[in-house]
């Protein structure tokens, strides 16, 4: 058998189709494609932890509540209203626990009286609703004061007083400790 050499094209022809040459280019695409998809598995992860360091929650053993700060400057984390899912963040500014009223039906809140709302962005027409059970981490509360406020766009809950003042908190730099009030 005598080995098959290319010749060089003349000009203005196209050079002979290598399948082999194909192939290898396809294979490094999709190696290259991989990589990539590796890449970014392993980045969103990362991000995601450091947008949201308290999608898993830290209960120590007391029964305290470990947050950490997002990286926006907030305590956010997960937790239950009326056994549906929410995300919760912590307002001290807050009166209440501040619903977006788009999630009512859902939650399974209903809308009470009218009443006014004195917010970071000035004053807002909320709705009274009482929330049946709150929960979060360790922390299970029932008949909570809260309101329906149609002027929040997004879906996170604003955990205010109405629940914060059932419980002891302190902060260390980006860590925030929740315990349960002790007995007087």
């Amino acid at each position: 058998m005598t080995p098959m050499h290319e010749t060089p094209p003349e000009a203005g022809q196209r050079p002979a189709h290598n399948p082999h040459r194909s192939l290898g280019r396809g294979m490094a695409l999709a190696a290259s494609l991989a990589l990539l998809g590796v890449f970014y598995l392993y980045f969103a992860d990362s991000l995601e932890a450091r947008n949201h360091p308290n999608r898993q929650l830290q209960v120590a053993p007391a029964g305290e509540l470990v947050l950490k700060r997002s990286r926006d400057g907030h305590y956010v984390f997960p937790g239950m209203i009326n056994g549906r899912p929410v995300t919760f963040l912590l307002d001290t500014g807050a009166t209440l626990v501040s619903v977006p009223a788009h999630l009512a039906g859902e939650l399974g809140l209903k809308a009470g009286a009218h009443q006014q709302s004195v917010t970071a962005n000035g004053t807002v027409a909320t709705r009274a609703t009482r929330v049946d059970a709150l929960a979060f981490g360790p922390f299970t509360l029932q008949g909570v004061p809260a309101s329906l406020n149609p002027g929040m766009a997004d879906d996170q809950v604003l955990l205010g007083m109405s629940v914060l003042k059932h419980l002891e908190f302190s902060q260390r730099g980006d860590t925030l400790i929740l315990r349960p009030l002790e007995s007087r």
